[in-house]
């Protein structure tokens, strides 16, 4: 679990530093490569919540009793 929460840790910094990048090449007018940047930086950004989806729905599997009481319901 805690591999899953680094994991997901890591992608959202990943997302974080491509979008930095891609806003500094959009400033310079290179815009293919900064919008290549921002696509990289979606998909990063993508694939950190779904590990934290992952890594939240593995906690609640493994900790029912602390789940909010909205998810009780669903």
């Amino acid at each position: 679990m805690r591999d899953s929460h680094q994991r997901a840790a890591e992608l959202h910094d990943l997302a974080a530093h491509a979008h930095l990048a891609a806003a500094e090449h959009h400033g310079q007018q290179d815009h293919l490569t900064g919008h290549e940047l921002s696509r990289k930086a979606l998909e990063h950004s993508q694939q950190a919540h779904q590990m934290s989806l992952g890594a939240h729905e593995q906690a609640k599997a493994k900790h029912p009793a602390n789940a909010p009481a909205d998810d009780a319901t669903k």
